[in-house]
C-alpha cells in the first residue's frame, strides 16, 4: 500500500474508534443494554488493530521513531493516557461520576492527541494555552 492510502485508512480508523468510544461511553452513563452485546464488546478491538496496525506501518514508511519525533512520543504517552482512562470509563462497577469524569477526561485526551498529529508540535493544542 501507498502512504496516502494507508495514512487514510489511518484516519478512517481512529474517526471509527473514537466515535465507537463516545457512543460506549455514553451508552455506559445512560444505562443502555446494547453496551453488553457481542458486536459493542468486539468491533472495537478489530477497529483498534486496524488504528495500530496502520500507525505502524505509517511510523515505518516515514522512518520515524518516538527517539527521534517528540511529537510522537507525545502520541505514544497520550495513548497510554487515553487507554487508561477509556478503561477506567467503560468498566462496570465504578461510581457513574468517576465512569463519566473519565470519558470526559479520555475525550480531551483523544482531541489533544490529534492536536499533536496535525501540529507536529508535543504540546499540541496546549501550546497555544501559554502564548498570550
Amino acid at each position: 500500500m501507498d502512504y496516502l492510502t494507508v495514512k487514510t485508512l489511518h484516519q478512517g480508523a481512529v474517526l471509527l474508534s473514537v466515535s465507537g468510544f463516545f457512543a460506549r461511553g455514553l451508552g455506559v452513563l445512560l444505562g443502555a443494554s446494547w453496551i453488553g452485546s457481542r458486536s459493542a464488546k468486539t468491533l472495537p478491538h478489530l477497529v483498534d488493530s486496524v488504528l495500530l496496525l496502520s500507525a505502524l506501518a505509517l511510523a515505518w514508511m516515514l522512518r520515524l521513531s518516538p527517539l527521534d519525533a517528540p511529537w510522537l512520543l507525545a502520541k505514544i504517552l497520550g495513548l497510554l493516557l487515553y487507554i487508561a482512562l477509556g478503561m477506567l470509563a467503560l468498566k462496570p462497577g465504578r461510581p457513574l461520576t468517576l465512569r463519566a469524569a473519565a470519558w470526559l477526561a479520555a475525550l480531551v485526551t483523544v482531541g489533544w492527541i490529534a492536536s499533536v498529529a496535525i501540529s507536529k508540535n508535543p504540546l499540541g493544542w496546549l501550546a497555544g494555552l501559554g502564548s498570550t
